[in-house]
């Protein structure tokens, strides 16, 4: 059989190291993205590609060097993404428009730049990974779940516009995962002087917390290798916390305002 060929954006750390490590093991040819690649010259785990998500000239670029080098792309794992917290009265709105351009920008510029093949070959996969805070708007978490949230719904809808071409859109949906994103996120500071500051401070405590237990995230790793492996993926996948995926449940069937009580009761709000 043919061996697939995977492209992981984002895949120099975390949950899509883990998914290219994972991937390599099973067969596959993995190429994973990084914004830069002198940074990342001790890497061994599978291929890695320089590509800023943001840069619609230099996913151009990659997606070119990496249909050169093989010919084809079976799957892309849309895993690139960046945190972002704060009180959204407080938050600089350029760091807002920023985590869209990654979260949600970002996975757009790369499904346009290899749907043309994919059409071509008559079949491909693509799976954006977003988030279970996707389904709900979190407090000081809401502009990362707006972001994972709008990923959801231009899913669902490319997922209908390329069937006929033989090509499934999927989204992947992981709750807390013990990675590096809390390091990397942006997040306001807790201003002395803010009327955010106390429920604010404890929230930004609690959801280090929750990443630092979080689970392995050769997990999501797992899942995106039975999707793979699915010939005709669901829309939406959750992997995670078995109460982070009930909460979601929890949505469907209680009353909004309930909803809101169960949440503001868990932040302590």
């Amino acid at each position: 059989m043919e061996q697939k060929v995977v492209l992981i954006t984002g895949g120099s750390s975390g949950i899509g190291r883990s998914i290219g490590g994972y991937l390599k093991t099973k067969g596959f040819i993995v190429y994973g993205t990084t914004r830069n690649l002198a940074n990342n010259s001790n890497f061994k785990d599978f291929n890695l590609l320089e590509l800023d998500v943001r840069d619609p000239e230099s996913v151009k670029r990659a997606v070119a060097e990496l249909l050169a080098k093989e010919g084809k792309i079976d799957v892309l794992v849309n895993n690139a993404g960046i945190g972002i917290t704060g009180p959204i009265e407080e938050t600089p709105h350029e760091e807002i428009l920023k985590a869209f351009d990654t979260n949600f920008n970002g996975p757009l510029h790369l499904s346009k730049a290899v749907l043309p093949t994919m059409r071509s070959q008559g079949s491909g996969l693509i799976i954006n990974i977003t988030s279970i805070a996707g389904y709900m708007g979190l407090p000081y978490r809401g502009i990362y779940s707006a972001s994972k949230g709008a990923l959801e719904l231009v899913t669902e809808a490319l997922r209908m516009e390329t069937k006929a071409f033989g090509i499934h859109f999927t989204n992947l949906a992981p709750g807390d995962f013990a990675t590096n994103i809390a390091a990397g996120r942006y997040h306001s500071p807790v201003f002395e002087t803010s009327p955010y500051k106390e429920p604010y401070g404890n929230t930004l405590k609690m959801m280090d917390e929750h990443v630092e237990s979080g689970k392995d995230p050769l997990l999501v790793a797992r899942m995106v290798f039975k999707i793979i492996n699915t010939k005709n993926p669901k829309v939406h996948y959750k992997v995670g916390e078995f109460m982070q995926k009930f909460s979601l449940f929890l949505k469907k069937i209680v009353p909004d305002k309930v909803y809101e009580k169960l949440l503001m009761n868990h932040y302590k709000l």
